[in-house]
């Protein structure tokens, strides 16, 4: 199964999204994240058929199953994540000098790659451990 990439950033009421492989496809939602998912996918079949209809190019990616990986910014990860966590909590969790995660949610500076995959493990770590917990 391919997987279909796509640009996510929260914004401050809902979400905005672009994918590389559908061009000039802007998704911009207003609400909570799985309503978001399913316009983000609506949204795709719509383009894809006007697509078909029009004979206009696109990638084949869509003739068969894909799924749909949103790839978040950094400055948006930690921007909502500071509404559940401190930044000392994160700091925790991700390994990096809270100070440093504030001016990444900030937008004062732009995390390296190594930095941005730090915050990223840590978040997965997290996720996977709270999977396991059982009441």
């Amino acid at each position: 199964m391919e997987k279909l990439f796509i640009k996510t950033e929260l914004t401050e009421d809902g979400y905005c999204c672009i994918c590389d492989l559908l061009p000039g496809w802007i998704v911009t939602f207003k609400g909570n994240f799985n309503d978001f998912k399913a316009y983000v996918q609506e949204s795709i079949d719509f383009y894809v058929e006007s697509c078909k209809e029009d004979g206009r190019a696109y990638s084949s990616i869509f003739d068969e199953e894909y799924e749909v990986i949103y790839k978040f910014d950094v400055k948006s990860i930690l921007d909502h994540y500071r509404g559940i966590f401190s930044f000392s909590a994160l700091q925790t969790i991700t390994g990096i000098n809270q100070k440093q995660l504030a001016h990444y949610a900030a937008g004062i500076s732009k995390p390296r790659p190594a930095q941005a995959e730090k915050i990223a493990n840590g978040l997965h770590k997290l996720a996977e451990e709270l999977a396991a917990v059982t009441l």
